[in-house]
């Protein structure tokens, strides 16, 4: 009996999306629950499962076609894992058998895989898979990045034997080049970033944060903090969300946005953190912020983090948001302006911590100082109103005792 493989049920701000990879080939045994194909959208990549065990029939929808919601990908032929090798042996051995011929030069690999090693010029026959059968994955290749980037410079001239399979290096003055197919998230941006810069009337105010009492105050109680609520770790981001909430409150047209002719003050907080991954900036979404505590923005940012590593996240997590906050500090931007992610009004961005000489009472001394952006759109937010705004998140970061006295 044949069961249909069918794309996800698609959320209404998503119209169609890409096959991403297909995990298994046709003819090949599948188990029930087993990742079989990757759906890539806008905004994630789903991941579709077998729904019975059996034998992959037929592929409909090839790697990089478009499919709408519950579209049929393919099938898969039910019965027991036991029957899935006579069913499949001739497909099955042919893939094996040029394995084997190719030897290590052309090792089995995921395409995900493949792509991966290619972008990093990783070879993927020096790759121990740890797949089924010996394939390597794209966590293998995940780890041989990381080793690639620890291993010192003399690591490869010890082992002359590996230079022939080492990547070719061009010659200096050739003019080489790659192209390849943009992937539907960084589109995406594209379009919303070009969206964003066309139909906003954008402008950019800058502050400074003097961050002493802050990192005084998680050098303090980063260790109790940490037992206290069962490992999670206490950062800088959960005091700008916390901050920023706060100054939300006070000013509501900030975490407003335009709808039309019409202007949505929103009585919530759900703030974007954005995250980096290997597919690019992603935005999670920590829902009613302005209720969370400082443990539980950082380990909703934590829990993000993870899942946006693995390509976890989820339509939902990324969806909504009434306010954004950046933070390129991380890879040591001293300053930027960032760029609104509409229907919002505005988006803070984070930067570098440099220790700097400041004038303090008629004394210069060195303190820890962070430049601070807020993009806005100035249909909705009046100049004073942004400069106000983020005097106000300055004032609460210098002494943080006036988040928790509310003043």
């Amino acid at each position: 009996m044949a069961i249909e493989i069918k794309a996800p049920t698609f959320p209404e701000s998503v119209a169609d999306g890409t096959v991403a990879t297909w995990h298994k080939k046709p003819g090949e045994a599948v188990k029930r629950d087993e990742l079989i194909v990757d759906i890539e959208t806008d905004k994630v990549v789903l991941e579709v499962l077998a729904t019975a065990d059996g034998v992959l029939g037929d592929i409909v929808k090839g790697e990089g076609d478009t499919v709408l919601s519950d579209e049929v990908l393919g099938s898969i032929v039910e019965g027991g894992a036991a029957a899935a090798p006579a069913a499949a042996a001739a497909p099955a051995a042919a893939p094996a058998a040029a394995a084997a011929d190719a030897g290590e030069d052309d090792p089995v690999a995921a395409p995900a895989a493949r792509k991966l090693a290619e972008e990093n010029g990783i070879d993927l026959a020096s790759v121990a898979g740890t797949g089924k059968g010996g394939r390597v994955t794209k966590e293998d290749v995940v780890a041989a990045v990381a080793n690639k980037k620890s291993a010192p410079a003399a690591a490869p001239a010890a082992k002359p034997a590996a230079a022939a399979a080492a990547p070719v290096v061009t010659a200096a003055g050739d003019r080489t080049e790659k192209r390849v197919p943009m992937t539907r998230l960084r589109a995406k941006i594209a379009e919303r970033l070009v969206e964003a810069q066309s139909s906003m009337a954008m402008l950019t105010t800058f502050n400074e944060v003097d961050m002493t009492e802050v990192m005084a105050l998680r050098s303090k109680y980063k260790d109790l903090f940490e037992k206290t609520h069962n490992g999670v770790r206490l950062g800088f981001m959960s005091f700008f969300v916390k901050a920023a909430t706060e100054a939300l409150k006070r000013f509501p047209a900030v975490n407003a946005s335009i709808d039309g002719n019409d202007i949505v003050y929103h009585g919530y907080a759900d703030v974007g953190v954005a995250v980096s991954s290997d597919r690019g900036l992603v935005v999670p979404v920590l829902r009613n912020a302005e209720s969370m505590s400082l443990a539980e923005i950082e380990n909703g940012i934590a829990t993000f983090g993870k899942k946006a590593r693995d390509g976890k996240l989820s339509i939902e997590e990324m969806t909504g948001g009434t306010f954004t906050i950046t933070n390129g500090g991380t890879f040591g931007s001293m300053m930027s302006t960032p760029i609104v992610n509409p229907p919002q009004a505005a988006i803070l961005g984070m930067h570098n911590i440099i220790q700097r000489p400041m004038a303090v009472n008629g004394q210069v001394v060195i303190r820890p100082m962070m430049y601070l952006a807020l993009s806005y759109d100035h249909r909705l937010i009046d100049g004073k109103e942004a400069v106000t705004f983020l005097v106000t998140i300055k004032n609460l970061l210098e002494d943080p005792s006036r988040l928790l006295l509310d003043i």
